[in-house]
């Protein structure tokens, strides 16, 4: 019996061991981007922080993104924008999500608790002092963890240009069908040399900022770490690029090409 459990153990260990080295990203990842508006003038900047963190005595990655403009821009749209998740290590499905955005005087507050076991999203309206319960599809993503879940479980080897991918999203008050469609291959040129990248096409909701469902492209690096590498935006007025400017804390090499 007792080897038995010494095997299982063993066996268990392994299996965690190698799931933390095959994840495409760990405590400590930073990115930051800068934001230009139709090509020319500098809107602002972003950045992504991967910490650790505990809910309910589970084991999360607390996911904070921060968003804001900066230059002229700012002096006639002001953005201000703060976004967290916390999502299980092991599954990567969301415990809780928050939403803090000031977009040129349209806000939100929101804190969202989701209940994974009985399919339920708690959502406390903190602008409005109100506080909802929604039934959401089992396994929820929220629009921060459903990045992090597609760099860890997208099958990039087999994937075929015009495949798409589905993920089940809660979103504000609603549940969305959440959909990326894979465009193929493409070097890029960055502000760390050429980068073999995939190029996908994530389809969002059209209307307040959006042009159209396709309004959005995302170049993402082709190795184990899936960086966000640039995003191209058509939004109702104008276009919106962000290009990756600094980085550290990656989980593996990042590949650059280098010319002969």
């Amino acid at each position: 019996m007792r080897r038995n459990l010494l095997i299982i153990c063993a066996l268990f260990s392994v299996q965690m061991f190698f799931a933390q080295e095959n994840s495409a990203f760990g405590v400590g990842e930073w990115f930051k981007f800068k934001m230009s508006y139709s090509n020319w003038l500098k809107a602002g900047n972003a950045t992504l922080t991967v910490n650790d963190n505990k809910v309910n005595g589970k084991e999360v990655y607390h996911v904070v993104g921060k968003g804001w403009t900066t230059g002229m821009i700012k002096w006639f749209f002001k953005v201000e924008d703060r976004y967290e998740s916390y999502f299980d290590k092991k599954t990567n499905v969301p415990y809780k999500f928050i939403r803090n955005i000031d977009e040129g005087g349209y806000t939100k507050d929101l804190e969202i608790d989701f209940d994974q076991v009985n399919n339920k999203a708690h959502i406390n309206n903190k602008k409005d002092k109100t506080q909802k319960v929604f039934d959401t599809k089992p396994n929820i993503q929220d629009m921060v963890s459903t990045f992090y879940y597609l760099r860890n479980h997208l099958d990039t080897e087999n994937i075929k240009i015009g495949d798409e991918v589905r993920v089940d999203m809660f979103f504000d008050e609603e549940n969305y069908g959440f959909k990326l469609k894979y465009l193929g291959r493409e070097t890029i040129s960055t502000d760390f040399g050429k980068v073999d990248a995939l190029m996908f096409r994530p389809y969002v909701m059209a209307g307040r900022v959006f042009k159209e469902e396709e309004s959005l492209t995302l170049w993402v690096s082709n190795d184990k770490n899936k960086i966000p590498l640039r995003i191209k935006a058509d939004l109702r007025i104008g276009s919106l690029r962000a290009d990756l400017e600094a980085f550290k804390g990656l989980k593996h090499p990042f590949k650059i090409i280098v010319d002969n």
